[in-house]
């Protein structure tokens, strides 16, 4: 699907999209191929009454809203194929079923050659599709980034606090131990304070390290990584953009298995360049690709 330039998704009218096979497909295997996504609900001609389609067609309606996030859903071509009714009708002769509603319903023909168009145009769009495949992985890597970036800010800052903790305890056994040899202390106070100086900070890093883990699960954890999906893409949030949810709910359980397999400390880190560059890539360079591509579209000669 990633490699085609039109992708046709058949719905027939006895199972408008209700099983779970198909639902899945769309959820997973054509996510975010809204481009060059056509939904076709074929064979409408085989209906016998109105509400039988109506019926059919809200129940395809319905379960598309539950894979495709958004506010409107795409259009769902309506169409049927020519069926004769006697195929030894003579020219100028009634060839179509009138059986059903789709004598009553004559666009569903001028539909299917909609459909047929689209997929003639296919190869002119190769090059849309290149540039928006680009312009979704582009969104994809930067969400993956920022997300992945407040997490591990968080992690690191956990690092840090433990170390100034540990340093502190180190620093404070051995100027206690310094301070027992210059004051001519018994020995055994000094040898003492230096043992419970290599001790306790042995026991804190342990439990440190302890704490820290248990730290780390919870931050790769699904609802640590959507706080930190709503810390990030706050403005968007609040605006309902249902194209950043839908980019979430993609790359949600990839960027959890990446955090854990690599882990939050050796994960690589993302610098602010290279986050601006991402920026720079969506704002200017798509938007130049996509007037080089159709420069008729923008007055060009």
């Amino acid at each position: 699907a990633e490699r085609a330039d039109v992708v046709l998704l058949f719905f027939d009218p006895d199972k408008p999209g209700t099983t779970g096979e198909t639902l899945n497909i769309l959820l997973h295997s054509l996510g975010g191929m809204d481009h060059k996504l056509l939904i076709v609900l074929n064979k409408a001609d085989q209906f016998k009454k109105i509400h039988d389609f109506a019926r059919a067609y809200g129940s395809l309606c319905w379960n598309l809203s539950k894979v495709i996030p958004r506010k409107d859903l795409p259009r769902i071509f309506t169409m049927c194929l020519p069926i004769k009714k006697n195929p030894d009708a003579e020219e100028g002769e009634d060839t179509y079923d009138t059986s059903s509603i789709a004598s009553g319903l004559s666009d569903l023909h001028q539909t299917r050659d909609d459909v047929v168009t689209e997929v003639m145009k296919a190869p002119k769009r190769r090059v849309d599709n290149v540039v928006t495949h680009l312009n979704d992985s582009i969104h994809l890597l930067l969400m993956h980034a920022q997300i992945a970036q407040d997490v591990q800010k968080k992690y690191n800052k956990l690092v840090w606090d433990n170390r100034v903790q540990e340093l502190g305890s180190l620093t404070a056994g051995v100027g206690l131990s310094i301070l027992g040899v210059y004051a001519q202390l018994p020995m055994e106070f000094t040898g003492a304070a230096a043992a419970v100086t290599v001790f306790g900070v042995g026991g804190l890093k342990m439990f440190n390290n302890s704490k820290l883990n248990d730290a780390e699960e919870n931050l790769v954890s699904m609802e640590e990584l959507s706080a930190a999906f709503q810390r990030t893409h706050a403005r968007q949030i609040s605006e309902a953009d249902e194209f950043t949810a839908s980019v979430w709910q993609r790359i949600r359980e990839n960027l959890q298995l990446a955090l854990k397999a690599e882990g939050l400390g050796d994960y690589p880190a993302v610098s602010n360049r290279e986050m601006a560059d991402l920026r720079r890539i969506l704002e200017e360079e798509i938007p130049k690709l996509r007037r080089l591509a159709s420069p008729t579209h923008f007055g060009s000669k």
